[in-house]
């Protein structure tokens, strides 16, 4: 089999990665669960790609998060439930139906308007949605009241800064930056004696309040907290590169150096980019 532009060679592929008995045995044993996180991963490594503004690279992984889309419908083709073809008529179908101002008729002239249009259909979807599901039997409680608009099926953290957006727009909001400060230290002071009184449980459900405020003073202060993170985790791999690069040099090994040698050499990588602004 050979390599194709065309879509349908992928899903041939798929197909004979999943075909009994010849096909891949790993491939074969995946299920929806298993596949979950290696579709989060790819997507993730688009973004990746995105940000390092590297198109070889976001070439390959958009064909990575593609591969993921085929797999997923591959499976449930064999459960009976859809195919690949139905997933690509399901998007090209909103589509058509969220751009009235392109496919059909609409006063919205304007990126403003064309929002409210966008967020009335997908209103009226959801209520649509909502009737499917409970004609099957299924229920989200989750997905009712006011927050029920904001996913799930998202980073934690992308989750708490719309669920705080959402809340805002009723009014439900801190008026200024510093009484979150105040709500951190108070949340800080929680964890630490959750953490004195040994209860993990607590430990973990205290941790959660204390970054869900610290999402809400980045929201104040304008400040993305998924890109804060990811940025801090940049600095994080720099400076811990010099450090291995540092105890290389030296003949030592991470493995062997103490924590205040690591220590040392953290500072200097901290000095060095102040130096460079």
């Amino acid at each position: 089999m050979e390599a194709s532009k065309d879509i349908s060679r992928l899903i041939e592929i798929m197909a004979a990665l999943r075909t009994p008995v010849t096909g891949c045995p790993w491939d074969l044993e995946q299920n929806f669960s298993t596949i979950k996180p290696y579709t989060i991963e790819e997507a993730y490594e688009v973004a990746d790609a995105i940000e390092r503004n590297d198109m070889d690279d976001l070439c390959e992984e958009l064909g990575d998060l593609l591969l993921q889309v085929v797999f997923h419908a591959r499976m449930a083709e064999e459960a009976g439930e859809f195919s690949f073809g139905d997933v690509v008529e399901a998007i090209t179908k909103k589509m058509i139906r969220r751009h009235p101002h392109v496919f059909a008729v609409s006063d919205a002239a304007t990126p403003d308007a064309v929002k409210v249009q966008w967020d009335d259909i997908k209103t009226e979807e959801k209520r649509e949605r909502a009737e499917r599901r409970a004609r099957r039997g299924m229920t989200e409680d989750f997905k009712l009241g006011y927050l029920g608009s904001v996913h799930r099926a998202q980073p934690a953290l992308t989750e708490a800064l719309k669920l705080q957006q959402r809340a805002a727009k009723v009014g439900f909001d801190w008026s200024a930056a510093e009484p979150i400060l105040d709500k951190i230290e108070e949340e800080i002071g929680e964890l630490r004696e959750a953490l004195r009184d040994g209860n993990q449980d607590k430990v973990t459900d205290e941790l959660g309040d204390l970054i869900f405020a610290l999402v809400n003073i980045g929201r104040h202060v304008k400040a993305d907290p998924e890109e804060a993170l990811r940025g801090t985790n940049t600095k994080f791999r720099r400076r811990f590169n010099y450090i291995e690069t540092s105890l290389q040099q030296s003949n030592e090994t991470l493995e062997a150096a103490t924590l205040e040698r690591m220590e040392e050499l953290w500072q200097a990588a901290k000095a060095i980019e102040r130096t460079l602004g």
